[in-house]
């Protein structure tokens, strides 16, 4: 339970308790996700919310709390096989994506778990259209697949830094018909995955540029995180504003009534991953996943097979 500190007023309007007595957040996850019939703008959405000197309370008492409950309803989605769900994690550099799958998703059931890296591009995926590299992180029946960065990339990373070959570009009259036609076939595949019960739930982590600097420094001078830094993510931090400009863009055109984006205050990481496993809780009660159950005839095959056991 949380003892009452000077910050505790600002600690209550985020807590509740559910029915068993258990501290979860009180977060209105409308409040992160982008509206389809609303223009999204970033001015609308904050890199931090009035909880960062909460952090440790969050990260010791509340998440552990909402994670448990996501092991629950993931287990029962892995069990029945009925259901999948596609998570896409999408940000600049240093804005807390692994982090995400380190202190939410790596909690729960393996088994039903599948992680999926997107860098540049190889040799063998620039042969096919833009869309087919997706198809290795997809999820199964019963799975929840996490996209670290994703298929958006054809729409971030080639947009900065005009990577499109001319084969493309001469099947459109301009750059601007081209995105357009993009975002219109990937928000057709989520609706198609959607339609044949895979859910995509898609997360943008809104970090501001002086906390991107931060994070970067500390990986540059702390030697046990030298391996997490990049010469590269000083690179692309040049092209910022192209970047915020795009992320704008493409929110706008791809958040939708059956795949949303939800932009995470970035700058509070623990909270940002509050919202992330609530987001996450509610989808999966929203599908309602439940244990299989024995038929009659198995039943009593079960039976005598609890009989035969026993009397070894």
């Amino acid at each position: 339970m949380f003892k009452k500190s000077p910050e505790w007023n600002l600690i209550i309007k985020y807590l509740a308790r559910d029915k068993r007595g258990r501290y979860i957040l009180d977060i209105n996850i409308n409040d992160y996700k982008v509206p389809v019939q609303k223009e999204f703008k970033f001015k609308d959405y904050p890199h931090q919310v009035s909880t960062q000197e909460n952090e440790t309370e969050l990260r010791d008492e509340v998440i552990p709390e909402l994670v448990d409950l996501l092991q629950d309803l993931h287990l029962k989605l892995f069990a029945e096989e009925k259901d999948g769900i596609m998570v896409v994690l999408q940000a600049m550099d240093a804005a807390g994506k692994d982090e995400a799958i380190s202190y939410i998703f790596s909690n729960l059931n393996a088994q039903g778990l599948k992680t999926t890296s997107f860098g540049q591009p190889s040799e063998e995926e620039e042969k096919h259209d833009y869309l087919w590299r997706l198809h290795r992180g997809k999820p199964e029946r019963g799975e929840i697949s996490l996209l670290n960065r994703s298929y958006y990339e054809d729409v971030i990373v080639t947009r900065v830094h005009d990577l499109l070959g001319e084969e493309h570009k001469d099947q459109i009259k301009d750059d601007t018909d081209l995105w357009k036609l993009r975002y219109r076939q990937i928000n057709d595949h989520e609706r198609y995955l959607e339609e044949n019960g895979f859910h995509t739930i898609k997360f943008f982590f809104n970090m501001s540029k002086d906390a991107q600097r931060d994070r970067l420094l500390e990986r540059m001078k702390d030697p046990k995180k030298n391996w997490e830094f990049s010469f590269n993510d000083v690179k692309e931090r040049q092209h910022w504003d192209d970047y915020q400009e795009i992320f704008q863009d493409m929110i706008n055109e791809t958040s939708t009534s059956w795949a949303p984006w939800y932009v995470l205050p970035a700058d509070n990481p623990w909270y940002a991953r509050a919202v992330i496993t609530k987001v996450m809780i509610e989808a999966l009660e929203k599908i309602n996943p439940q244990f299989p159950e024995f038929t009659a005839e198995e039943k009593a095959e079960l039976d005598k097979y609890i009989e035969q056991l026993e009397n070894e």
